[in-house]
């Protein structure tokens, strides 16, 4: 399986593509997509979309996961962001990429064993895990963590798609099964 992982900001997208086969985990790719800052906020978010559609076009993924985006003590900051993650999942969309969310809390917890770690300790664990030979970026090191963390939920997810088709039961909300 081939997984685009996206870590969405208005200023910097991160972007991080692996492959994995069993427990496996293979890096394919990685950057950051600079977005120029002059620009207004419409041309700013068509970078994002064109940038991420050619990545997708560029690497093939099977599927996305994207960092979910979470309020802060800054609303306007909280919805800027949010017009950025708006834009990547539009990208996939286009795509027809299944996209699979996680908050920043799940992703470092999956990586790093603590869901309040440092930028640089899921850089640290990155390389690692990807077994790197240089340290990625910190938006490309939480894209690929991303990625990672999809890596790792994706078995159960398929259990559960499993366990639902068998059973007959629906998925609602929060992810539990209803019959």
């Amino acid at each position: 399986m081939r997984i685009l992982g996206i870590d969405p900001g208005l200023r910097l997208t991160g972007f991080g593509v692996i492959d994995v086969q069993g427990s496996r985990l293979q890096y394919v790719s990685s950057g950051t997509i600079k977005v120029p800052t002059e620009l207004g906020l419409e041309q700013r978010l068509r970078v994002i979309l064109e940038n991420i559609g050619e990545v997708i076009q560029a690497t093939a993924p099977q599927v996305a996961a994207i960092e979910k985006v979470f309020v802060n003590a800054n609303p306007h900051s909280t919805l800027l962001l949010g017009q950025a993650r708006g834009a990547a999942l539009c990208a996939l969309a286009l795509a027809d990429l299944p996209v699979h969310e996680y908050t920043a809390l799940q992703i470092k917890k999956t990586v790093t064993g603590q869901g309040h770690a440092a930028k640089e300790q899921i850089q640290l664990m990155v390389k690692h895990l990807l077994q790197l030979n240089g340290t990625p970026a910190p938006d490309a090191a939480d894209a690929l963590a991303c990625a990672i963390s999809h890596a790792q939920f994706a078995p159960v997810l398929r259990q559960l798609e499993q366990h639902a088709e068998l059973t007959g039961a629906r998925r609602i909300r929060g992810g539990r099964l209803i019959r």
